[in-house]
């Protein structure tokens, strides 16, 4: 260990001690989902965004508790600190997180495109990171549709983005569907909710998904199932984490949005999602051992 990277991680750890635990209801809903029938077996997401930098070692640890996760891993951007060039990827990303690349499916954030049309990114992740110059892609995982977007590049009203997503989304066969991209629409961090991605919630919103995630403000945050204009719908709402926990010094947070059920400043960890059929289950998992926020929710009819 370098003593730049030692002295860092000294700080990073001073300034978790110093951070504050917020928290609403612990958001198990009332009633309990239903298991997986026999012969579909759940699948496990587990990830965060807001990754690695030589500068800290808060990636370290959270690189530790994938090691002991099985499943997919899912990146929420910015995973390469500062600039997203091939040396921070090679020098930084690549000793902790990057050896679950072959498990991992990721996205970009605004650090990637530092680099030209983030070509860093797209060559480290290959073909897993979708179409080099798009970056937004889909796949199928046990029971559920995961459909990843690129929050940096156009994605309003009738975007060549947004247009793709709703097609997606109209010729997906299952129940439940997940979305995760850099920055998210809601937060109550200093960099607060990103309206330009409204359109992509939109669209999520009228094709019945269940979850989507963010990173970019770094922290993790819960809310409650809601519209896309920011109104409590426990029947047909979309239920987003915040999970920007993955390495970086974390924000403090302001105002509680309305609808923000937990929040939390004071740990780095990584989101365990457990993809059920016609349900799913959340743990955050903190780099200081055990799990700090747990609950479970229903796909929609």
């Amino acid at each position: 260990m370098s003593p730049l990277r030692r002295a860092a991680s000294a700080a990073l750890l001073l300034s978790l001690g110093a951070c504050q635990t917020m928290g609403g209801p612990g958001g198990v809903p009332d009633e309990d989902p239903p298991g997986a029938p026999p012969g579909t077996p759940p699948e496990v997401l587990v990830g965060a965004g807001d990754i690695a930098s030589c500068a800290v070692e808060g990636d370290e640890a959270t690189a530790a508790l994938l090691d002991g996760v099985a499943g997919t891993v899912f990146t929420l951007g910015d995973n390469a600190y500062p600039d997203g060039t091939a040396q921070d990827f090679e020098r930084c990303y690549a000793p902790s997180w990057g050896r679950h690349r072959q498990r991992t499916r990721p996205t970009p954030g605004n650090h990637e495109y530092h680099s030209a049309k983030a070509g860093p990114y797209f060559d480290y992740f290959g073909t897993a990171a979708g179409e080099p110059g798009k970056g937004y892609y889909s796949y199928e995982l046990g029971a559920w549709h995961v459909v990843v977007l690129n929050s940096e590049l156009e994605l309003g009203a009738g975007s060549v983005q947004e247009q793709w997503l709703r097609a997606d989304l109209k010729a997906s066969t299952k129940r439940c569907t997940l979305a995760y991209w850099h920055r998210p629409l809601f937060s109550s961090g200093p960099d607060r909710d990103t309206t330009d991605v409204k359109p992509l919630w939109t669209a999520l919103y009228e094709a019945g998904a269940e979850v989507v995630l963010g990173g970019h403000d770094h922290l993790y945050e819960r809310f409650a199932p809601q519209t896309p204009e920011g109104k409590a719908d426990p029947e047909r709402g979309i239920r987003q984490f915040v999970v920007g926990t993955g390495g970086m010094t974390l924000y403090p947070f302001g105002a509680p949005l309305a609808n923000s059920e937990r929040r939390d400043a004071s740990t780095l960890g990584v989101l365990k999602l457990t993809l059920e059929d016609g349900a799913y289950a959340w743990e955050f998992l903190s780099v200081r051992g055990g799990v700090t926020d747990q609950g479970r929710g229903t796909c929609h009819e």
